[in-house]
């Protein structure tokens, strides 16, 4: 019965990544329905990640609210600058770009507006556009469990607290960790493919006139877009500050009124209503933002990824113990390898951390094992059919962004492995210094 309940996992996780976006959302969902009904299996221990979800829909109000005024374009105006000043060097600062904007907004989505600029400036500086787009779509994706507040690290955090690793020691192994990682995977991707007028497609593409160089464009920046982001990125700060001040390694506030997750939902929705308040937006253009949509979306994929996998897995843990507690033990960087291969068809950080680390501490997985290898369940590059990668492929028309023929031939596959690969490593190297 454990394996015809497993398959249904399986198929219905199959399902939701063929539908795509929010399929995977309602496959979860309807494969609950089918352990439940049909094949009897319980789920009231399921875990249900409320928080996490309602975090995800405040942080996104405040983001899209941020969008609205302007603030998103003025961020990416400035990554477009800084980047065309040091176009040498755009195989290393594209990653620092990507990285930052997700580490502040808590979405890997943002990268979506800095591809094009970073497709044109290493065309224009005869770099192969391949290496700079390749680990800047990968840093997008594994800033995301560095990010506080991102629903993964949120999420995370909350299992991790009552086994003495709180939201500071979380994020003080996971920035440093993916940002040098990040650049080693850069060094990595600088080497990858041959030299741009070296590349045979490029110069098919180039002698039929395909290829075009743009010049820089000034974006028509709001005036409402400095304030907008000064709002956000402070209530970003209220919310590191205020988790510091009632954490336990800190203490300044001994037993607060306001809980770390109600903070950050709190902070969020009151610095959307301040933008919305003092740049005088329309509330109503809010919910019509990219950025809203795609939160809500990811609201979705992780209410009915978690519940399914938690549904499962609570119906089997002591047996799943057994089985998997030793190998973990003797073996810690093997639960690295089972979040890796789980993202790779879950398509979100979030949803693989509520779907897999749960079990992963229930069976008695070290903390710092699993903070190690959180950087992990940032796989979402490895099937080139996530959204960003995608785009980094139109976007280059020198072609050296190109798919290959056997699926995982793509010029993202090893920047991306020697971006986790270094993470989780340094994460044990890290994580064994800061958590006891």
């Amino acid at each position: 019965m454990v394996a015809i309940e497993l398959a249904v996992v399986l198929l219905f996780i199959y399902l939701g990544a063929r539908i795509g976006g929010i399929g995977i959302g309602l496959a979860g969902g309807a494969g609950v329905i089918m352990l439940s009904l049909v094949l009897g299996v319980p789920t009231s221990q399921a875990y249900i990640p409320v928080d996490v979800i309602l975090i995800i829909m405040s942080v996104i109000t405040a983001i899209a609210a941020m969008q609205v005024a302007g603030g998103m374009d003025w961020l990416v105006q400035i990554a477009e600058d800084f980047l065309r000043k040091h176009p040498e060097r755009i195989t290393f600062y594209a990653p620092i770009v990507t990285f930052l904007m997700t580490l502040m907004a808590g979405t890997g989505h943002t990268a979506f507006s800095t591809l094009p600029v970073i497709a044109e400036v290493a065309k224009g500086q005869g770099v192969r556009p391949s290496r700079p787009l390749s680990i800047a779509v990968v840093a997008s994706q594994i800033a995301i469990t560095a990010s506080p507040i991102s629903a993964a690290v949120v999420a995370f955090a909350a299992m991790l607290a009552p086994m003495g690793v709180d939201y500071l020691t979380l994020l003080a192994v996971c920035i440093p960790t993916t940002f040098i990682a990040c650049m080693v995977g850069a060094f990595v991707a600088n080497f990858m493919g041959s030299e741009l007028k070296d590349d045979p497609v490029y110069q098919e593409r180039l002698a039929h006139g395909l290829i075009k160089l743009n010049t820089a464009q000034k974006r028509e920046i709001l005036p409402t877009a400095k304030t907008a982001t000064f709002i956000f990125l402070g209530a970003i700060a209220f919310v590191v500050c205020y988790a510091a001040a009632i954490s336990g390694s800190i203490g300044l506030i001994e037993d607060p009124a306001l809980g770390r997750n109600e903070a950050i939902m709190t902070v969020m929705l009151a610095a959307a209503a301040l933008i919305t308040v003092v740049t005088k937006i329309e509330a109503d253009q809010i919910p019509s933002a990219a950025t809203f949509r795609s939160g809500m979306t990811a609201c979705v994929c992780v209410l009915g990824v978690a519940w399914l996998g938690s549904t499962f897995v609570n119906a089997h843990v002591d047996g799943i113990k057994e089985l998997a507690g030793a190998l973990l033990e003797d073996y810690p960087w093997m639960l690295a390898l089972v979040l890796f291969f789980a993202s790779m068809l879950l398509y979100s950080q979030g949803a693989t951390t509520v779907a897999l680390m749960p079990a992963a501490l229930a069976i008695g997985v070290a903390p710092l094992t699993a903070v190690a290898s959180f950087a992990a369940v940032s796989a979402l590059f490895v099937l080139p059919t996530y959204p960003t990668l995608l785009a980094a492929v139109e976007m280059d028309d020198t072609g050296s962004t190109r798919i290959g023929n056997y699926v995982f031939n793509h010029p993202f596959f090893i920047p991306g492995v020697v971006t986790i690969a270094t993470s989780v490593t340094l994460g044990f190297v890290f994580g064994g210094i800061l958590i006891s």
